[in-house]
C-alpha cells in the first residue's frame, strides 16, 4: 500500500500520515494513535440499539465514546475512519488457527498430537503461534478474538485458549490460557486394531475412568499436608515432618487438568456430531456434574429437548460444514432451531484438514441467516454470544463503553457476499481489512 493510498484509506492527510502508521514486526501494518474515531452510517452495538450516523472514539485500547454524529464530538488529533457499518470484533468460539497454520505442512501443524488417546496436559499456550498467516488472515475479515486449540481427532487432545488476532509473541496475543479441555466423540478418536479406544463404549469408559482417577486425585490433595506443616526443631517433630513429607501428592498435569474441569475452572469441549454421541455426552456431564461445552452437534436438530434441559451451550459447526461421515445428516437450520429452543449457541470457524483450515465465521454467520436466522441474530452468534459463552463478555462482544476497542468495519452489509471488511480495530491498534488486489 503507497503512501497516498495509506493516507486515503486512514481518512487523513499526507502531513499527517506519519502520525499514525506503524510498522509491526510481523510485517503486518497497524495504525497506532492514542484516540481513534469510526464513524459509521450504522453501528450496530449488539448489545443495545442499532445507532444511526454514529461514531465510537476509542482511548487508549479502550472504547469511551458511542452515540450519534450530532452528541458526539471527535477529539481534535484523532485518527478517523469511515465506514457503511461497523460491528464489534467477531469472534471465532472454536478454532484452531495459531496451532494450525495456512499451510497443510508439519512444521505449521501443532494442532493434534496422536501418540496418546488421553493428553489433557497439552497446553495450546505452548503451541500458539500469534504471528501465523492464518491469524492475519482471520483478522482481515473482522475476527479480533479467537477461542483456539487442539483439533478433533483424540479422545482428549489437548487444551485451548482465547486470544486476540494481534501481537508478536504469546503473552501479548492471549486474553485467557486454558479455557476447555478438548474431548472427541467421534470415529476420529476411535482407533484400529487392538489398540483403545476401538468403540463408543470403549471411549465412555475411557473418560469414566480418567475423571473419576482425578476425583481421587483431588481427595488425595485434600488431605495432603504442605511441606511446611512438617517443619519444626525437635527430633520428635523432625519425623512427625518426615512423614509428613511422604504423604504429599505426587505432581499429576493429566489429572491436574481434569481436576480444573472438576471445580469449574475449565470447561470439557466435546466434540459430538451423531445424535448418540451428544446423548453421552450430555449423559457424561450429568453424571459427574461437570460443565461442557457440545462442539461442532451436527445432529443437534435431533436433540434439541434434551440439549434444553442439560443447560449446555453449543459451539455450533460451520453453516457450511461438508455434509458427509457423521455430519451427513447436517442442515442449514441448526442455528435456527438452536435460537427458536432458546439454546445458548456461537457459530465457530471450525477446523479443516485442508487449505486453509479456517473458515471465516462472518460468512458461515450469513448462511445461517439466510435459511431462518434473523440477522440480528447470526450477527450475534459470532459477537455477544461467543463472548457470554467463554465467559468474556466484560471485554468484548459488543460495543460498549469500557470494553476493548475491538470493531469490524464494512463497506456495506456485512452478510451480503459483496461487501468487504475494508478496517479492523482491535485493542485500539487499526489494521487493513481484506485484500482486494
Amino acid at each position: 500500500m503507497n503512501i497516498f493510498k495509506l493516507s486515503r484509506w486512514l481518512g487523513v492527510g499526507a502531513p499527517t500520515w506519519c502520525f499514525a502508521l506503524m510498522l509491526g514486526l510481523d510485517g503486518s501494518t497497524t495504525y497506532a494513535a492514542d484516540v481513534i474515531a469510526i464513524r459509521g452510517k450504522q453501528i450496530h452495538t449488539v448489545s443495545g440499539k442499532t445507532i444511526e450516523n454514529g461514531v465510537v472514539v476509542c482511548v487508549d485500547g479502550k472504547i469511551a465514546t458511542i452515540g450519534d454524529a450530532g452528541s458526539v464530538a471527535i477529539p481534535e488529533g484523532a485518527v478517523v475512519r469511515d465506514a457503511e457499518v461497523v460491528l464489534p470484533g467477531l469472534i471465532d468460539v472454536r478454532t484452531c488457527v495459531g496451532l494450525s497454520g495456512i499451510l497443510n505442512v508439519d512444521h505449521d501443524s501443532d494442532h493434534l498430537e496422536s501418540s496418546s488417546p488421553l493428553q489433557p496436559e497439552l497446553r495450546a499456550i505452548d503451541a500458539y503461534n500469534p504471528r501465523e498467516e492464518l491469524v492475519e488472515y482471520l483478522r482481515s475479515f473482522g475476527v479480533t478474538t479467537v477461542h483456539t486449540g487442539h483439533a478433533p481427532g483424540e479422545l482428549i487432545s489437548g487444551q485451548t485458549l482465547i486470544a486476540k488476532t494481534t501481537g508478536n509473541s504469546v503473552e501479548a496475543a492471549v486474553v485467557v490460557d486454558g479455557r476447555a479441555i478438548c474431548a472427541t466423540l467421534a470415529e476420529s478418536s476411535q482407533k484400529s486394531g487392538k489398540q483403545s479406544p476401538g468403540t463408543r463404549g470403549k471411549q465412555m469408559a475411557m473418560l469414566r475412568t480418567l475423571v473419576l482417577e482425578a476425583i481421587e486425585h483431588r481427595s488425595k490433595l485434600a488431605k495432603s499436608p504442605s511441606k511446611e506443616d512438617g517443619k519444626n526443631t525437635g527430633d520428635e517433630n523432625d519425623q512427625g515432618g518426615k512423614a509428613a513429607d511422604a504423604a504429599v501428592v505426587v505432581r499429576n498435569l493429566k489429572l491436574e487438568a481434569i481436576v480444573d474441569v472438576l471445580e469449574g475452572k475449565k470447561a470439557l469441549l466435546i466434540t459430538a456430531d451423531r445424535a448418540q454421541d451428544i446423548a453421552s455426552a450430555l449423559r457424561l456431564a450429568d453424571e459427574f456434574k461437570i460443565s461442557i461445552w457440545l462442539d461442532s452437534a451436527a445432529e443437534a436438530h435431533a436433540m434439541l429437548p434434551q440439549i434444553a434441559a442439560a443447560k449446555v451451550p453449543v459451539l455450533l459447526h460451520p453453516s457450511m460444514a461438508r455434509a458427509s461421515g457423521e455430519k451427513e445428516n447436517i442442515t442449514f437450520r441448526n442455528a435456527a432451531l438452536l435460537k427458536k429452543h432458546n439454546i445458548p449457541f456461537a457459530i465457530q470457524g471450525g477446523y479443516e484438514p485442508y487449505v486453509p483450515k479456517a473458515r471465516v465465521v462472518l460468512f458461515e454467520a450469513a448462511i445461517a441467516a439466510a435459511h431462518e436466522l434473523s440477522k440480528e441474530a447470526a450477527i450475534e452468534a459470532i459477537t455477544l454470544s461467543p463472548a457470554k459463552i467463554l465467559g468474556i463478555q466484560d471485554k468484548v462482544g459488543s460495543i460498549e463503553v469500557g470494553k476493548d476497542a475491538d470493531l469490524a468495519l464494512y463497506d456495506g452489509d456485512p452478510l451480503e457476499y459483496t461487501s468487504h471488511c475494508v478496517g479492523v480495530v482491535v485493542n485500539g491498534k487499526l489494521f487493513p481489512g481484506e485484500s482486494r488486489d
